[in-house]
């Protein structure tokens, strides 16, 4: 088992047990009353392990989404983590369902700073089928920058560096609903276009 599943499961047997005793004290001649309390408490215990399991396995998959996938454009590999239908909302409001069309959304992003990516998570956490992760997004604008009509913004070499968080609501194991964040004025103004 797991350090952070074991710390969880004697947590929440410790809870069982102070309860149990608890209950004994108020009602000494009620054990089948006291055994189903018991009962009732183990598996509210087991529910809370599987939760936190689940929890630490979706952020697991959304570190290796991040460092990996997304940092090492590995689009095939996307499935692991999003669904099928996912719905994606980006920073400057558009919404983007399907894992096909956010795949090519992502792509765009690598176009002119093909050393995109992110490798670290300095904040993660989640509840329920919520996740919530912070990253630091990262790279150079080298390449021209496509803006429509065949026309381009040529590279200014320039770096960025900044905070972005992502909320994914999980079903089955993988993402249904991701939410992306990361102030857009100042990666404009990181890359040198303001």
């Amino acid at each position: 088992m797991k350090k952070t599943t074991l710390y969880s499961l004697w947590m929440a047997l410790g809870f069982v047990t102070i309860s149990a005793f608890l209950s004994c004290q108020h009602a000494p001649n009620a054990t089948n009353s006291s055994t189903e309390n018991i009962d009732s408490l183990k598996k509210i215990a087991m529910d809370l392990v599987a939760a936190n399991d689940t929890i630490s396995s979706n952020l697991k998959k959304f570190d290796e989404l991040d460092f990996d996938v997304f940092s090492n454009q590995k689009w095939d590999r996307l499935k692991e983590s999003h669904a099928p239908d996912i719905k994606v909302f980006w920073p400057d409001g558009h919404m983007a369902q399907g894992i096909d069309v956010h795949i090519e959304d992502l792509k765009k992003l690598f176009v002119y700073a093909p050393d995109t990516r992110i490798k670290e998570h300095p904040i993660k956490f989640g509840s329920g089928n919520y996740t919530l992760a912070t990253g630091v997004f990262e790279g150079t604008f080298t390449k021209p920058m496509p803006v429509g009509n065949g026309k381009f913004i040529q590279p200014t070499g320039k770096a960025f560096k900044m905070p972005m968080a992502t909320i994914g609501i999980w079903e089955n194991g993988v993402m249904k609903e991701e939410h992306l964040f990361w102030d857009n004025q100042t990666y404009a103004k990181q890359i040198g276009l303001q």
